[in-house]
């Protein structure tokens, strides 16, 4: 909210592959990475690194401070922590393997030894990945440096140690079967469909998952809170929370090539997809994804969220937040909540602050953040946290304001939401 260029550390890891949070705002840079170069020489050499770089492999598989590809990072599960595997060409790696036992991992979701994966490893949306594309990513991370590295051993709660159950959550969750294009449609859905659920494997945020940690076709791009993360993937279905039905196709593209746009801006897992994956990708098929996105968010928006607050405590709440706006964010979003963007993000008409979910804007409060910094906004603006100055009563004002200004639909939070945020951050 305060105006001005911030340095402050960068984000390191994610939980899984994560895809498109579209919402007003900024996110602390994100952790670079010593990614080997892209390859140029050799055809299927560059088409496999170009593909890594869609299915952003080095994200998941490299671990803090760790060597690109050798696995080692954490990821917080409702079940427990999992760690990721070495996929360098070393014998502790992928050094042993065949083309086709490689292809077996992302079609079936299944080892070399026929071992069952945790679906952690995104093999749901990779199976759509067809045999070509399998074998030119594994002849690029057969180039890769290799890194001796064992893997770790998952440390899970009882039953779900268990991998035998994996088949009971494949059963009702998981058919094997690459994309299969759609004749009615255009080559460039065609293409944009087939990176988001494909390689880009958006689906693992932006559709809600169920206490079994599975998801239904049927509830595709539905948005949901991200387990584990303390953020929410916004629904990017018929014009609802995301709102991408109302953007213009270079709004969105822009928004996946550089994490910023006349719309708003990517922070939170979302600006590492930008950074380690969507900042990689050609023209050509960022525009794809854009059609296929837009598509999605076509139809009518989604009705005004349920009040979760009282009138009174609403008409309190809008009083303080108005004077803690006015104090702190109008030199950079304007007292009409216009912003100035792409520096500043729009406040005013943003689908994402409006969400039933305020998880995203009150983090934003409370921590601050950066969009990536990409080829396209290598020096990006960014926002300072209001957790030390502002108050729970602060916060859950100043956001409750917000969305409910300017034409806004969102309902107010209460101060208890904003606490909850607070003690969950310094976890």
């Amino acid at each position: 909210m305060t105006r001005g260029r911030w340095a402050l550390p960068r984000l390191a890891g994610r939980w899984l592959g994560l895809a498109l949070l579209l919402l007003a705002g900024t996110q602390i840079p994100v952790a670079a990475r010593s990614s080997p170069p892209l390859l140029r020489s050799d055809p299927e050499l560059a088409k496999g690194a170009y593909l890594a770089r869609a299915g952003d492999c080095v994200a998941c598989h490299t671990g803090p401070g760790g060597k690109p590809f050798a696995g080692g990072l954490p990821m917080q599960t409702p079940f427990g922590t999992m760690y990721s595997t070495n996929i360098t060409p070393d014998p502790t790696g992928i050094g042993g393997w065949t083309a086709g036992q490689f292809y077996g991992v992302l079609h079936d979701g299944r080892s070399p030894d026929g071992g069952l994966i945790y679906p952690t490893m995104p093999f749901g949306s990779y199976t759509k990945l067809p045999r070509a594309d399998s074998d030119a990513i594994f002849a690029y991370l057969r180039t890769v440096p290799p890194v001796r590295a064992i893997d770790r051993a998952s440390e899970l709660q009882f039953p779900y140690d268990n991998r035998i159950l994996i088949l009971g959550w494949r059963t009702l969750f998981f058919r094997a079967g690459s994309y299969v294009p759609d004749p009615t449609k255009t080559a460039d859905w065609n293409r944009g469909a087939y990176l988001v659920q494909g390689p880009g494997h958006c689906g693992m945020c932006h559709t809600p998952t169920n206490a079994l940690g599975g998801s239904s076709p049927a509830r595709a791009f539905e948005g949901g809170l991200i387990p584990m993360q303390n953020w929410y993937a916004p629904s990017l279905t018929s014009n609802k929370e995301a709102g991408l039905g109302e953007w213009s196709l270079q709004d969105i593209a822009d928004l996946l090539r550089t994490g910023i746009s006349q719309r708003g801006a990517v922070y939170g897992p979302m600006a590492e997809v930008v950074y380690d994956s969507l900042q990689y990708l050609d023209d050509s098929d960022i525009n794809a994804m854009a059609v296929y996105l837009k598509s999605l968010g076509q139809g009518h928006p989604s009705s005004a969220p349920a009040a979760s607050v009282s009138s009174t405590e609403t008409s309190l709440l809008l009083h303080l937040g108005h004077d803690i706006y006015q104090g702190n964010c109008t030199s950079c979003h304007g007292a009409d909540g216009v912003g100035a963007p792409p520096d500043y993000p729009p406040l005013a008409g943003n689908a994402s602050i409006q969400m039933t979910s305020a998880v995203n804007p009150i983090r934003m409060v409370l921590n601050g953040g950066y969009p990536p910094g990409t080829t396209g906004n290598p020096a990006p603006y960014g926002m300072p946290p209001f957790a030390q100055t502002l108050s729970d009563d602060e916060v859950a004002a100043v956001v409750s304001y917000i969305r409910a200004s300017w034409g806004n639909r969102g309902t107010s939070i209460s101060a208890g939401q904003a606490n909850a945020l607070r003690r969950a951050s310094l976890d």
